[in-house]
């Protein structure tokens, strides 16, 4: 396999002369390099006009290998072909070497040149690129590369030392400046003037807050080495080669926004700067990020008022490291009423608005305190937390939301503090974990109780003026309280079902019109016995009754004409009848449940366990207003009722999963909550003679 490296842009603010004059002081030998043994000049030439010198040197080299692999290659030293192009009117060197010793078997190409700053021609720029190739070697090939890997690396961290002491050690000697070429011409006195008269370009200071790319407009894909430092941290050589390597990639190939060099950091460091991993997740990522206008989302998207009142979470300060520090009270937050009236497309985008606001917080911070900042801080106080947060359709939308996050910020995420942890705890974090990459995990810090106020808790990570209030601290934290979402606000799928852009490919939850004379019914297949059946519904208009059925054979498929008598489509909703009318109750299929009657506004969760592998029907039915028993007169109350259904029309949004026993035993707290919920399921629901379910109807 090639390994390639990209150095970084290095820039010295000293003039091309001076620094050729710094360079040619490392020849025949380098004391400060050991490895570096000796040199032996074995072609030169010069331009009459003294303009071009070509220098080529056969260098010797002690590599630090391993004894016991010397002797098997047979050698003590390595020999390398060193050549170099000095042009003094252009005011370049190129430097290109090559291995002598074992070309056979490893070739290495290295590619160095030293230039004038296009912006200031007192500065000078150092570059370079490398290849290594291992064709074979003794069975040692992975060791060998290694070892040419360190070497190499290394040598590339003495290169801007070593300029800097033959620099040093020039001023020590009283040489500051080094006149630059000019060309000869027969009268000297002219030559003077020319000289004296040489005008000289004024130097241009440039600012340091701006990155390599944004002043050197000819070198495009390329990094100053103090911007990388200043702004994306201390890299090693082969870190830095990676992100300019794959910078100039996309700056080649990707059609659209390049995104900063820090993103682009993030994503090779999720993948261990395996260029090729990290390259495939990133074009990923802008490919999603085009398609949904993620760049824009914080300009163009305004987060709906319910989301301003009843999300809990917030932007608070920053923590002791400089990273933004956001707060997250999930327990006081309503997770189904949220998703209820906002549906997932809005809450993922308002996540995704948050993380943006994130990005853009690190820039400022990394402004603020002259060093880079990545990263933010968040803290998630779970106070409050209970089992109406473990509904099950709002912790599989929250999976969703985490796979988006992982996928398109990876490395924005510090550290998580999760304070006042209850009991329940430990129940969503077995959902939710699997789904977290382990590098992020290991970022995660649960405090329970008040542990978070001793020695190792909130203080060792942020300043004590900032800690919020309802934290025990004296900084106001203008997070929303959150609480519960009136169910006024829910809407229905078909009003979710607007939204201009979609994040999700599918939706958890789906609609349906119930009719009087056609129910509403969905089909499930059971392989294994001793599954469960589990549901969400909420009743959006009239009064239903719901019920569950088994069947030994499959239903036939409702047709699709909208007069047949299995399926009837409606602009309000979808109506699919699967039962036969010709089937009969107790022969063809058979009850499994009571029916359970269920009023406009409400909520029902539910689970049934299957006792016997085949077909079950879930069926939504329009419930009729009984006549008084006495007088065979509908009531008062009756008769207003039945105004309230026009057409003889139910509506219902509903969501079903089929989980494994076993599955649902780990989770099946996960299915309650404290408005609608359903009992727990007793050690021998499995081993009954009869298949048990229990569901409770919020009020």
């Amino acid at each position: 396999m090639v390994q390639k490296y990209q150095s970084p842009v290095r820039v010295y603010k000293h003039p091309f002369e001076l620094i050729m004059a710094a360079y040619e002081r490392r020849f025949p030998t380098c004391p400060l390099i050991p490895m570096f043994v000796a040199s032996d000049t074995v072609n030169e030439y010069k331009s009459e006009d003294g303009a071009i010198h070509v220098i080529e040197r056969r260098c010797k080299l002690d590599i630090d290998a391993p004894r016991l692999l010397k002797k098997i290659a047979g050698v003590d030293y390595v020999y390398f072909v060193q050549k170099n192009s000095l042009n003094r009117r252009e005011r370049t060197l190129h430097i290109e070497a090559y291995n002598e010793t074992f070309s056979n078997r490893v070739i290495i190409n290295e590619h160095c040149c030293y230039t004038v700053h296009p912006d200031n021609e007192d500065w000078t720029c150092f570059e370079q690129s490398a290849s290594l190739d291992i064709k074979s070697f003794f069975g040692f090939e992975s060791t060998v590369e290694k070892i040419a890997m360190k070497q190499y690396t290394s040598n590339i961290k003495k290169g801007k030392e070593i300029i800097e002491y033959y620099l040093k050690q020039l001023e020590e000697e009283g040489i500051t400046f080094v006149p630059r070429w000019t060309p000869p011409v027969a009268c000297k006195s002219e030559s003077s003037t020319s000289h004296t008269r040489r005008p000289v370009s004024p130097a241009i200071n440039i600012p340091d807050s701006l990155p390599w790319s944004s002043v050197v407009s000819s070198f495009p894909y390329k990094l100053d080495a103090d911007y990388i430092k200043r702004y994306l941290g201390d890299l090693t050589p082969m870190q830095e080669s990676c992100l300019i390597r794959l910078r100039q990639w996309l700056q080649e190939t990707h059609k659209g926004k390049i995104p900063k060099d820090e993103h682009i950091l993030r994503f090779l460091r999720a993948r261990d700067f395996n260029i090729d991993k990290a390259r495939e997740i990133l074009c990923q990522s802008l490919t999603w990020r085009k398609q949904h206008q993620v760049d824009y989302i914080l300009d163009t998207w305004n987060p709906p008022q319910v989301l301003q009142d009843y999300y809990a979470g917030g932007w608070h300060h920053h923590d002791k490291d400089g990273r933004p520090l956001y707060v997250l009270r999930l327990g006081q937050m309503d997770t189904k009423g949220l998703v209820r009236a906002l549906g997932e497309e809005a809450l993922l985008r308002y996540v995704l608005s948050i993380n943006e606001e994130g990005l853009r917080r690190c820039e400022e911070n990394t402004k603020v305190f002259g060093r880079p900042i990545s990263s933010w801080t968040c803290l998630v106080d779970l106070e409050g937390l209970n089992m109406r947060h473990l509904w099950r359709p709002g912790v599989k939308a929250l999976l969703r939301i985490i796979e988006v996050v992982e996928a398109n910020y990876p490395e924005t995420l510090g550290r998580l503090l999760i304070l006042r942890a209850p009991r329940v705890f430990p129940v969503l974090w077995t959902l939710v974990s699997p789904f977290i990459d382990d590098n992020t995990r290991k970022k995660f810090l649960i405090y329970a109780g008040n542990d978070y106020q001793g020695p190792g808790g909130l203080l060792d990570y942020i300043d004590k003026e900032i800690i919020p209030d309802f934290l025990g601290g004296e900084c106001m934290c203008e997070v929303p309280e959150g609480g519960l979402v009136p169910k006024s606000l829910y809407r229905t799928a078909e009003e979710l079902e607007n939204e201009d852009i979609k994040l999700w490919t599918e939706t958890i939850y789906q609609s349906a019109s119930v009719f009087k004379g056609a129910p509403h019914e969905v089909l499930i297949q059971i392989v294994d016995a001793s599954s469960v059946i589990t549901w969400d519904f909420d009743v959006c208009k009239g009064d239903i009754v719901f019920n569950i059925f088994h069947s030994k054979r499959a239903p036939q498929p409702p047709k699709k004409d909208s007069l047949g008598a299995h399926s009837i489509t409606s602009p309000g909703g979808n109506n699919v009848q699967l039962i036969d009318k010709v089937w009969q109750l107790g022969r063809d299929y058979s009850m499994v449940e009571s029916p359970l009657i269920c009023k406009e506004g409400e909520s029902v969760q539910g689970s049934h366990v299957t006792r016997w592998p085949g077909f079950y029907i879930l069926q939504w039915k329009f419930h009729s207003m009984p006549a008084c028993a006495t007088t065979n007169l509908p009531r008062v109350d009756d008769v207003l009722a039945s105004l309230q259904v026009s057409s003889h029309k139910c509506k219902v949004m509903y969501y079903t999963e089929v989980i494994g026993s076993e599955d649902f035993r780990g989770s099946m707290t996960s299915l309650e909550s404290s408005h609608s919920g359903f009992s727990q399921l007793s050690a021998a629901t499995t081993s009954s003679s009869q298949s048990h379910s229990s569901s409770m109807i919020s009020r």
